[in-house]
């Protein structure tokens, strides 16, 4: 039985935690896996609970955290050889990029047959200066040559990483999307929206609108307050707005919303009355999807939003920025409305629209649940990846 040293950065809810934790658990028993993560960040809700439901138990190398020290990223790194020559892996599949530099280099050191990457997203756009971007460039350059291949999540993803920063050759590169558990998106949604609409006092003819994921400045919630403010002043129906999720922005959101005009209530009132609601992290997102009318996101970046993907599992429409895996899971005018990053007005347009269109709201959250499943799911997943690993392993 082939052996599977797998290296995260950190239990948080997202992408990369469902798709190593997956991995984990269902390729077994052809595979035998370790699943090794680092250490997250004050301001991310741990995740471990997730891991604990699937019985898996991870291996912690704390030293691992996401901002770069030299010091404590070499005692990650040779933590990180100890456990290779320890456990003998016949394969190192890294996920992000902390354990992509670290893991990689630790696998090479020690000569592992098949050295794998997967890129939940990037960091070439939207997220430092030109300069630092450029540094963060050339070592991923460098650890390309390392792999045995590296994954892409989307079409777009990969056009950005072979033809735009020319990472690596695109033969090194394969395409495997995401995959998830989606049953709980689609299965007692009446039941859930009731549930949900009762807990916030929400009336039948209330749309819901639901922005979920991390609260950091690439998530853009700034956009999402300015169509907020404007749905506001030009829809006719009432609106109630949530934001799901926590960081470092919170604090500068909750004053924006306030120089907006728009009130809003936290998880810590008793009563949410108010047009807004911060709700902090939640791990129910199947019952607050359920009880909402309309997902969105507003991301400079994305690889392949997960919160897009359980939207449609439920049935629901989306407004998005076109960017990163964005189109790949939203097909325009189909399942959802896209703007460009930089169309304030694109956006709130096509929030307005899907807001005061009941029956395109329908159409697009019809045709999204039956998309989605099939091409996202975890057992697509698996199937995936055990058929790369083989071809790797056989090479």
């Amino acid at each position: 039985m082939p052996r599977v040293l797998r290296i995260l950065n950190r239990l948080i809810v997202g992408g990369p935690l469902l798709n190593a934790s997956y991995l984990t658990k269902y390729m077994a028993p052809e595979f035998e896996t370790m699943l090794v993560v680092g250490e997250k960040e004050a301001h991310e809700k741990d995740a471990g609970y997730f891991t604990d439901q699937l019985g898996i138990k991870p291996v912690y190398v704390p030293e691992m955290g996401r901002s770069i020290s030299p010091l404590k990223d070499y005692g990650a790194y040779k933590k990180i050889k100890q456990l290779i020559r320890e456990f003998k892996p016949d394969i190192v599949h890294t996920h992000a990029a902390k354990p992509g530099a670290i893991g990689r280099m630790a696998a090479a050191a020690m000569k592992v047959p098949v050295i794998v990457h997967t890129y939940h997203g990037h960091v070439f756009h939207s997220y430092f200066n030109s300069a630092k971007t450029k540094v963060f460039i050339n070592i991923e350059r460098y650890l390309g040559k390392k792999s045995s291949a590296i994954i892409a999540i989307s079409e777009q993803q990969h056009r950005e990483l072979v033809t735009d920063f020319r990472i690596a050759p695109a033969d090194k590169f394969r395409i495997v999307p995401l995959g998830l558990d989606l049953d709980k998106f689609a299965t007692g949604n009446e039941v859930k929206r009731q549930s949900f609409r009762t807990t916030y006092r929400i009336s039948d003819e209330t749309i819901v609108i639901t922005i979920t994921g991390r609260m950091v400045p690439v998530k853009n919630h700034e956009l999402f307050l300015q169509g907020i403010s404007y749905l506001h002043q030009h829809s006719p129906k009432k609106i109630k707005a949530f934001i799901v999720g926590d960081g470092e922005t919170r604090i500068a959101m909750e004053a924006r919303a306030k120089e907006l005009g728009i009130g809003f209530s936290t998880e810590k009132d008793v009563v949410h009355d108010q047009p807004l609601v911060f709700t902090s992290w939640r791990s129910d997102i199947d019952v607050i999807n359920a009880g909402s009318d309309i997902i969105t996101l507003t991301s400079f970046n994305e690889g392949t939003p997960v919160s897009l993907i359980e939207a449609h599992a439920a049935g629901k429409p989306v407004v998005s920025t076109r960017v990163g895996g964005i189109e790949a899971v939203v097909d325009e005018k189909v399942t959802g409305l896209l703007s460009d990053i930089n169309d304030v007005q694109g956006y709130c347009n096509n929030l307005l629209e899907l807001v005061n269109n009941d029956a395109l709201r329908q159409q697009f959250g019809e045709v999204a649940a039956a998309k989605v499943k099939e091409k996202y799911s975890y057992q697509r997943l698996v199937n995936d990846m055990k058929g790369l690993y083989w071809e790797l392993l056989n090479g």
